[in-house]
């Protein structure tokens, strides 16, 4: 793990980087670790520091950094046209609008943005102008869920389920409703999982009535809950959402920027279900994050109501670099070595093997529940098993600068539901070794036991 130099002006980089740059969603921060280069698994930082990049970046970098082929087909793309934009077409975007309807097992149009905000806004403005076009202009409201993260654009960030996230840019966009999340650890409806009758999906249907059913547009979900906490549901929850949807004639969008292309141990999160989404949105491992590229699927009968010669009837939407030429090849080349390297399937094999490492936490003292979903996993951190009162920011900082300390990179969900920001999160790169699997599972193991040891004993 070492062995690197350290980059010539490391402090210079630093001063320079006090002085223009504003990092993001963080309080100012003096000490940025600068990262100057990646391969594989690993990024270093401008000290010379090797790290495992256990968060994949931001969810993202399934394929792991420094893939000489994705380089190479934005390189050949970039030399033959970079640029232009979708009012027409292109080949690459063709293709890639193939092989995403493959993926996704369904027959879907393919609208491209630059992100999981963007392709969020695109659904929901397109669900709206459908019911106006399909004769029930009421119809413009969205279920969503607490705790759950969906952008930081003006319409995503109203259906987003988190009060930190929103606080001092309210009043958001009219219109977004939300219901409890599927949380089994900390029930909002008091009850224990095989015991219970689905509340969290029933209060879907509740809202649907008390809002008016008449009025909602569509519900709009993650598979599982990730940036909000790995929340993962019962298995008969997202199929029982499906069925309300059915029932009132609702949309239901399926939130894809971080369990699909591979995340999930499937080729899509909803896959795990067995669910047919009307719109699919999705990000971040469409390109590994190589280049920025997020597309919104839409059921191919929905968007057949947008073909009307009526005036105003096309979708008047339209993102500048959104379906690039350059961006669309180098998702085709990301696709192409999750296929080829089967990195779905090793998705599932890493997910049962670090929930089999990480299993003696479940009797630690701090350590309240584990969940696992594909390869994306949350440590839920407490002050004790009784109480579960959520683990203190202390403890949360103290894990993960342990983790930092040992080479390890971890994520939490912060800045979501003030007092609960206390679940670590991991979601490693695809390609991780079992080598690799054992020092992630060794090192978050290490760091939590560090609490127990650091505390006096009474």
């Amino acid at each position: 793990m070492s062995g690197e130099q350290p980059v010539s002006g490391a402090e210079e980089w630093l001063s320079k980087d006090r002085k223009y740059v504003w990092h993001h969603i963080s309080p100012h921060n003096d000490n940025p670790l600068i990262f100057v280069s990646g391969d594989g698994c690993w990024i270093t930082d401008a000290e010379g520091k090797r790290y495992f990049d256990g968060m994949s970046g931001l969810w993202c970098v399934n394929v792991g950094h420094g893939r000489e082929t994705i380089a190479r087909a934005a390189y050949e793309q970039m030399k033959t046209i970079a640029y232009s934009p979708m009012m027409q077409s292109h080949v690459p975007a063709i293709e890639l609008a193939e092989k995403i309807n493959e993926w996704l097992g369904s027959d879907y149009r393919i609208f491209y943005s630059n992100s999981g905000s963007d392709a969020n806004e695109v659904a929901f403005k397109i669900a709206r102008q459908h019911f106006h076009q399909n004769g029930e202009p009421s119809r413009h409201k969205f279920i969503a869920r607490h705790r759950a993260y969906h952008g930081s654009s003006f319409g995503a960030l109203s259906a987003t389920g988190q009060a930190q996230r929103k606080l001092k840019y309210e009043p958001l966009g009219a219109g977004f409703e939300h219901v409890p999340p599927p949380y089994c650890y900390r029930c909002p409806f008091g009850q224990t999982y095989g015991n219970c009758k689905l509340e969290c999906a029933e209060a879907i249907e509740d809202a649907i009535n008390w809002e008016g059913a008449d009025s909602v547009a569509g519900v709009i979900m993650e598979p599982v809950i990730t940036g909000g906490g790995m929340i993962v549901p019962p298995p008969e929850y997202l199929p029982k959402v499906r069925e309300i949807c059915d029932k009132y004639g609702v949309l239901l969008i399926i939130d894809e920027v971080i369990c699909g292309f591979g995340r999930s141990g499937e080729r899509f999160g909803h896959h795990n279900y067995g669910v047919v989404p009307d719109i699919v949105t999705m990000a971040k491992g469409l390109t590994s994050g190589y280049s920025p590229l997020s597309a919104t699927a839409v059921r191919a009968g929905l968007y057949d109501s947008f073909k009307a010669k009526e005036a105003n009837s096309h979708f008047r939407h339209v993102n500048t670099f959104g379906g690039n030429q350059v961006s669309c090849a180098v998702a085709l080349a990301n696709l192409a070595i999750l296929e080829e390297e089967r990195l779905v399937e090793r998705s599932a094999y890493l997910g049962q093997e670090l929930g089999q490492r990480l299993q003696v936490l479940r009797t630690h003292p701090h350590v309240g529940d584990i969940r696992l979903f594909g390869s994306a996993c949350g440590i839920e951190l407490v002050e004790d098993h009784a109480s579960k009162v959520p683990a203190a920011a202390d403890k949360m900082l103290s894990v993960i600068g342990e983790c930092r300390r040992r080479g390890l990179l971890v994520g939490k969900n912060g800045d979501t539901v003030p007092g609960f920001n206390n679940i670590i999160t991991l979601c490693p790169p695809l390609i991780t070794s079992d080598d690799e699997l054992e020092f992630i599972a060794g090192t978050v193991i290490a760091a939590i036991e560090a609490l127990t040891a650091s505390q006096p004993v009474s």
